[in-house]
């Protein structure tokens, strides 16, 4: 029964984040988007860990210690910061955040948007993703200074003016400043 729920709940997941990647002209990504759910490392994971009202990662982090499952996650899936975690070359610290992609934030934008909707139901509120990301700030020393201005700019944009303009945004004016890397590579 577990496993119908997990299913259910990643594919819902899964399905709404597509729209919302779709809706920002993030085709590719959309349909790709968090497919490693279903490879055995993460999905057998997620049905023996299973609750409904929150992501089964946490639970497995409390039970062992560990997360293997995100460990897997986080590293097959570029629209988490954690996948953007490297050795420095600063001399002060051991890792740190390397600047993300603007097309990879805008994904994780409409992930936090999508997870929120999925876990909370009815009661989401388009306040609910900075709300969420608040909450842990502090202990996110480790993500790009560039990469947690924007995501916290684009997430109070959805929290003070709602997902049709930080839509609207991240279409035709935050992705059309893409970041070019290296010579004439946009990435």
């Amino acid at each position: 029964m577990k496993a119908w729920l997990h299913f259910k709940t990643i594919t819902k997941h899964k399905w709404m984040v597509m729209k919302y990647c779709f809706r920002i002209g993030l085709y590719k990504q959309g349909l790709l988007h968090d497919l490693s759910k279903y490879s055995p490392a993460e999905f057998l994971v997620g049905c023996k860990y299973y609750q409904g009202d929150r992501s089964p990662n946490n639970a497995e982090r409390e039970a062992t210690g560990v997360s293997t499952s995100w460990l897997h996650h986080k590293g097959r899936n570029r629209h988490h910061f954690e996948h953007w975690v490297d050795y420095s070359l600063d001399g002060e610290h051991v890792i740190m955040g390397a600047q993300m992609p603007r097309r990879y934030v805008a994904e994780m934008v409409m992930d936090r948007i999508s997870a929120c909707r999925t876990y909370m139901g009815d009661a989401y509120t388009q306040e609910q993703p900075l709300a969420y990301y608040l909450k842990g700030k502090e202990q996110l020393w480790f993500i790009h200074p560039q990469t947690k201005r924007e995501l916290e700019g684009l997430l109070r944009i959805l929290k003070d003016h709602g997902e049709d303009t930080v839509i609207w945004y991240i279409r035709n004016v935050y992705l059309k400043k893409g970041k070019t890397y290296g010579k004439n590579k946009s990435i």
